[in-house]
């Protein structure tokens, strides 16, 4: 009985994922940030991060979403940033462009992303980190973010 209870719970919180249906344009109008986030996966307010944006949690607390801006005043480029940064050790994924990073690694059984873009004044950011074991149900969801974040 407890393992039926075990998968119907499971697949109920895969099934959420996939059916991202509701989606809207969060908006940081300090440093025109914007990025497309699901609505109906992050349900709740988690606080706020350093600089300007919001922190965003699924309802079960297994997964989150911080959508950021910090200004760049010393005009660092992505690579100088990220080092800066002091990603931890064990990134599996790692992309350096002139306007852009993307870094994503595991970390206690949970996959972390982090995308940063950009601009002339601000840097452009989003983090989400959500369950390994859901990372095929999650694909679709952080690729949808990551290619709709902008920034002016």
């Amino acid at each position: 009985m407890k393992t039926t209870a075990a998968v119907v719970i499971a697949l109920s919180a895969t099934l959420s994922i996939a059916r991202a249906d509701s989606w809207t344009t969060y908006r940081i109008p300090e440093s025109g940030t914007s990025v497309e986030i699901p609505t109906s996966i992050f349900t709740e307010l988690a606080g706020k991060p350093d600089g300007y944006g919001q922190q965003f949690r699924t309802s079960d607390g297994s997964a989150d979403l911080t959508v950021q801006a910090v200004a760049n005043q010393e005009d660092l480029s992505p690579a100088e940033f990220l080092s800066r940064k002091n990603p931890p050790a064990g990134i599996i994924y790692q992309r350096i462009a002139p306007s852009f990073f993307v870094v994503s690694s595991i970390k206690r059984d949970k996959i972390w992303y982090d995308r940063c873009n950009f601009s002339r004044r601000y840097v452009h950011c989003v983090l989400i980190n959500y369950p390994t074991a859901e990372k095929r149900q999650w694909d679709h969801v952080v690729t949808r973010i990551s290619h709709s974040l902008s920034g002016g």
